[in-house]
């Protein structure tokens, strides 16, 4: 085959059935890793939209050359990067307004949840916290290899980084990680 008929160069050239086929292909890996960058679901659904919107609409900057779901992992991360950025300005922004406290969290169905009633799920959501926790420079390459398998050269073809970089980087997300991990205990 041809390589100008791949997919990646037909979407290249703004073609939306191979874009939708590309789509296809990368929204598996993509809602794994967003999902567990951001925690919560409903969320990464919301962003996932938001990076194919973002891909298709500058879809002509796209170098077929360069790996499609490596790009689209770029945009994703940036994506994830805005989300994280939002959500502190909105804690500060309850904390102003009194709505972080025991009264205001009392409000609502007190009975526990299904998650708190399972120590799986229990130790699940420490790790999902600490996850959340981890500086955005620590916790994309710990996704990128532990949750997809990348390789080092691979994540940082997608983060813009030296594959020594990013070791570094998922090293210290690891003993990060350790040490909340063990603190909380």
């Amino acid at each position: 085959m041809d390589p100008a008929d791949s997919d990646e160069h037909r979407a290249a050239r703004g073609d939306r059935a191979a874009f939708s086929r590309l789509m296809t292909a990368t929204k598996g890996d993509l809602h794994r890793l967003v999902t567990r960058y951001v925690g919560d679901a409903d969320e990464a659904l919301d962003l996932i939209q938001e990076t194919y919107v973002a891909a298709w609409l500058s879809i002509r900057r796209y170098t077929p050359s360069r790996p499609f779901g490596a790009w689209l992992r770029t945009i994703a991360l940036n994506k994830c990067h805005d989300w994280s950025r939002r959500r502190r300005v909105r804690r500060i922004v309850r904390g102003a307004m009194g709505l972080d406290t025991i009264e205001a969290s009392a409000v609502g169905d007190p009975a526990p949840g299904a998650e708190t009633r399972m120590d799986d799920r229990r130790q699940v959501e420490r790790l999902n916290l600490a996850l959340l926790d981890l500086p955005d420079g620590q916790r994309a390459p710990l996704l990128l290899a532990a949750l997809e398998g990348r390789s080092h050269a691979e994540i940082g073809l997608i983060l813009g980084l030296s594959p020594k970089a990013v070791e570094l980087r998922i090293a210290r997300a690891r003993k990060t990680l350790r040490d909340r991990l063990d603190l909380s205990e």
